[in-house]
């Protein structure tokens, strides 16, 4: 694609001047405006995805979009929103599609107001829900935030991603005849996200992001099986060609490596028995990987506040700690004391963010500390409604989109134990490494969450090795028998975690330490 039709980070230079008098413009000639804001997203970056050693795709892509939001009425307030996709030709004329999109945004909003205020007096004390937007406030940042990365990802062209997919999958189908079918893909790109407000946020952050996967399909005579895995940071093109070492947390070998121990796993997985069913509970040791899937399940969406007010009930459902405003689990004992969890955005990798996407400064929050429940992600929205003080959490996938209450990187706690002597100490059990696949009731309230590879424990020593394995447990029942916290916490990456109408999937982080607890395993 030649340089003249794209879209560069530096597009934004021009109209990052001019953002924060656009609003004021808006706030002083619009009736009833009481905030607005303003995201502008700009991504470009290379491609590229082999399939059993041969390429089948490469490019170079960019993508500019923009997101609105207004809240105006007189009396009752509401919200309204705008959200665009943009090309090269839009460039030039940012302003103006600025001023535009917030007219729109505002008539949307005072619309929604005037609706609202209706329906709340034509439906008396049904009414009396509906209450007025309000955002509860915080402190107003102006910041500029530099993208970290060793390889420029705008200097990686299509040809040397295609090339390291290439060799990546030949490398995987080399692993043995038992591999029937491989796909290889790589891209890294460079973002800068620009927000402004209103209250005079005025907030420019640049980043980098590189992601590999790899997909395996194996086969013996014993059995199938088909596994994936991705690696990624907020870095530059060095993620792929050398790995990641100089983060304890999120420690990753490079793709060549990442992707060929994936291919000898699946294919020494195929030999394996599936894991039997028990009929009661037993000890179960799982590791980083596995527990990266759990707390994502189990912690995760449903400490989200948006899902807790029933938000999402009609598509995602609802959360168990959180019936209303009167009735929650706040405060209860939900988990053994060993266990805490939170979510904290000042980690690395792709849940690394230092403001959300309304400005709030990204801090940590806690889920559960020592077993007692203490709160969920949230938005300003939102935490104006429980009374709550903003954490940072409201996000989307692209400015395009209206943001959510999103996980940043979501984990359990380290804990004290050396994670051997937690299965040292097993007399008999199960040790669960790597995700696989989730199943979670509708509240949240219990799972079954399978791995990729379990080892049955035999007085201390790990033993026969299945494939095809999971656990089922009552949540809290999984969380209150929790007895041993390892000391190895790892981190992550979640590379397509969805939510909401549209769905819209984001990148994300979550990880933990071994644990051990008690319940049911499940086999085919």
């Amino acid at each position: 694609m030649s340089q003249n039709v794209s879209i560069q980070c530096e597009d934004l230079d021009a109209v990052k001047a001019e953002v924060l008098g656009i609003l004021e413009e808006a706030q002083k000639s619009l009736s009833g405006f009481r905030y607005g804001d303003i995201r502008l997203e700009v991504a470009e970056g290379s491609y590229a995805w082999a399939e059993n050693g041969d390429p089948k795709a490469s490019g170079r892509d960019f993508g500019l979009s923009l997101g609105v939001r207004v809240i105006a009425g007189s009396g009752m307030a509401a919200s309204g929103h705008v959200g665009m996709v943009l090309g090269p030709a839009d460039v030039p004329n940012l302003p103006a599609t600025l001023r535009d999109a917030l007219g729109h945004a505002h008539a949307r909003a005072r619309a929604n107001a005037d609706r609202k205020k209706a329906a709340a007096e034509k439906f008396g004390r049904a009414g009396g829900s509906l209450a007025s937007f309000e955002l509860a406030p915080i402190d107003v940042k102006q910041d500029d935030i530099a993208a970290v990365y060793e390889i420029d990802p705008r200097s990686i062209d299509p040809h040397r991603a295609a090339q390291l997919a290439v060799e990546v999958s030949k490398a995987v189908a080399g692993v043995g005849e038992a591999v029937r079918y491989n796909v290889i893909e790589a891209v890294t790109c460079l973002g800068r996200l620009l927000f402004a407000s209103s209250e005079g946020a005025l907030i420019d952050r640049s980043y980098a992001m590189t992601e590999g996967l790899a997909y395996i399909v194996a086969a013996t005579e014993k059995g199938q099986q088909e596994h994936y895995d991705h690696l990624g940071h907020q870095r530059g093109w060095e993620v792929l060609e050398k790995g990641i070492t100089d983060e304890p947390l999120l420690t990753m070998p490079n793709l060549h490596d990442f992707s060929v121990n994936l291919g000898r796993e699946t294919v020494e997985l195929c030999d394996a028995p599936p894991l039997p069913q028990s009929e009661k509970e037993v000890v179960v040791v799982t590791d980083p990987h596995y527990n990266t899937l759990l707390v994502h399940e189990i912690i995760g969406h449903p400490t989200e506040l948006d899902r807790a007010l029933k938000w999402e009930t009609a598509y995602a459902g609802r959360t168990w700690l959180f019936h209303d405003l009167d009735h929650n689990r706040v405060g209860e004992q939900i988990a053994s004391p060993l266990v805490s969890a939170y979510s904290d955005p000042s980690l690395p990798g792709y849940g690394h963010y230092e403001y959300d996407d309304e400005g709030t400064p990204a801090k940590r929050v806690y889920h559960i500390e020592k077993g007692e429940f203490k709160g969920f992600m949230n938005s300003r929205q939102t935490a104006a409604i429980i009374g709550a003080e903003p954490n940072g959490h409201y996000k989307a996938t692209d400015a395009s989109l209206v943001p959510l209450i999103r996980m940043s990187n979501t984990v359990f706690a380290n804990g004290e134990t050396p994670p051997e002597q937690l299965t040292g100490e097993v007399e008999h059990g199960y040790y669960f490494t790597s995700m696989r696949i989730p199943s979670i009731a509708e509240s949240r309230e219990n799972f079954r969450i399978t791995a990729r590879k379990v080892q049955e424990i035999k007085n201390g020593e790990l033993g026969q090795i299945y494939r095809d394995g999971g656990i089922t447990s009552d949540t809290r029942d999984f969380l209150m028998n929790v007895d041993g916290v390892g000391n190895d916490f790892r981190l992550y990456p979640i590379a397509n975690c969805g939510k909401g109408q549209p769905m819209q999937t984001k990148k994300l982080g979550n990880g933990g330490p071994t644990l051990r607890s008690r319940a049911r395993v499940t086999g085919k």
